[in-house]
């Protein structure tokens, strides 16, 4: 019985598609081509648009009269003479203002209800947890909303302003303060403060260095508060105190005087702060919660008591749980400003591209600009977190 002869391929022959290899380089290229192509036609797409409309394209309009006032300002700024690029700086420098004071104050708020949720006292850890529900369940939105509508709009008019102890008025305006007023000599004392911080944290690194050596302790705060404190303070009287304050005054239809903080301002900060304190709250809770029992009984053996153990033991292991997803936190707080624009706060959204983008019609530049502003926030804040967290994270031998 004769046998039918069988083709062989040899290897070489093989279709070069059954390769893994190019098989992946192929599907890569395809994607990239089809993402192209998505490209392409939207921003054909827009660019016929705007010649439908006769919209210019481009950034001609950045230098050209804003005209309109914006009402919280940390930079000169009016209707007449600015432009629509100092618009953009107003309302960037607000957006970053609101940003950086809510993760401090998210970040006391949150670590506070933190630790206090695991408290001993039924009270407090109650208390605790019926914030961190409550926070946590109701709309952001919506709690700017009660605290700009609900809390601060009620408050009295500027002729029946709330007084508060030194020189503080309140009422639906916002918040008057006295004005600081500097004299030349100031600037002796705003060097003293950079200088006492320098040395605060030069110290603390000295003193961390010394206890991983030796185990002994230093006193960091007592130090750092004679060096940022008490420093600038001899500084300032041996400079003759040049510091006064302009203190608002009760007229009888209105106040005058003093520093101005706007309500919008108030309930943004408000808002931002509570609620993101709500989410890192939970954040420590679990990473207190991640450190072994063992290391607390352990420094209780050791005849530490429970304020030190939880600073000196449980805490800095916390940290390396806490940081990543604090992270997150942080980030979602500085995005979550641009809801500024539903109670009127002067933010870039709010200015850019409401008040501006109304006025030009420079949609997609608006858009452009705005988008990578945040993405730059986003990752510089997470560039400065991830710093941190390699430097508090487990180093493994």
């Amino acid at each position: 019985m004769s046998s039918i002869p069988t083709e062989t391929v040899s290897p070489g022959k093989a279709s070069l598609f059954y390769d893994p290899k190019i098989r992946g380089y192929f599907y890569q290229i395809a994607l990239l081509a089809v993402v192209g192509f998505l490209i392409w036609s939207a921003a054909s797409n827009v660019i016929e648009n705007l010649r439908a409309q006769k919209i210019a394209s481009g950034f001609g309009f950045w230098n050209n009269a804003a005209g309109f006032d914006v009402n919280q300002k940390l930079i000169p700024f009016s209707a007449s003479g600015s432009t629509y690029g100092q618009a953009f700086w107003v309302g960037l420098l607000n957006t970053l203002l609101v940003a950086a004071l809510g993760i401090v104050l998210a970040t006391i708020i949150g670590f506070t209800v933190g630790v206090a949720r695991l408290s001993n006292n039924w009270i407090i850890a109650k208390l605790a947890m019926i914030y961190v529900e409550v926070i946590r369940n109701i709309p952001l939105l919506l709690q700017l909303f009660f605290w700009y509508n609900a809390v601060l709009k009620p408050l009295p008019d500027a002729r029946n302003s709330i007084s508060l102890p030194g020189g503080v008025y309140l009422n639906n305006r916002g918040i008057i303060l006295p004005s600081p007023q500097f004299e030349p000599a100031f600037e002796a004392v705003a060097i003293a403060i950079l200088i006492g911080i320098a040395a605060a944290i030069a110290f603390f690194v000295w003193a961390r260095g010394q206890q991983a050596k030796t185990g002994k302790q230093y006193p960091n705060g007592w130090v750092a508060l004679a060096l940022v404190v008490g420093l600038p303070l001899l500084v300032f009287l041996a400079a003759g105190r040049p510091l006064s304050f302009d203190y608002p005054q009760q007229g009888r239809f209105n106040l005058t005087g003093g520093v101005q903080i706007f309500p919008e301002f108030v309930a943004l900060l408000i808002g931002l702060s509570t609620y993101t304190a709500g989410f890192i709250a939970e954040v420590v809770r679990a990473g207190i919660l991640a450190v072994s029992k063992g290391q607390t009984e352990a420094a209780n053996a050791l005849g530490l008591r429970s304020g030190p153990t939880l600073k000196l033991v449980v805490i800095p292991q916390a940290m390396r749980v806490i940081i990543p997803p604090l992270t997150s936190q942080y980030l979602n707080l500085v995005k979550n400003s641009s809801l500024a624009v539903a109670i009127g706060y002067p933010d870039l959204t709010q200015v850019f591209m409401g008040t501006v983008l109304n006025q030009t019609g420079q949609a997609v530049e608006m858009v452009s600009v705005t988008m990578a502003v945040y993405l730059t926030i986003s990752l510089v804040t997470s560039f400065a977190m991830n710093i941190y967290n390699k430097r508090v994270a487990l180093v493994e031998r």
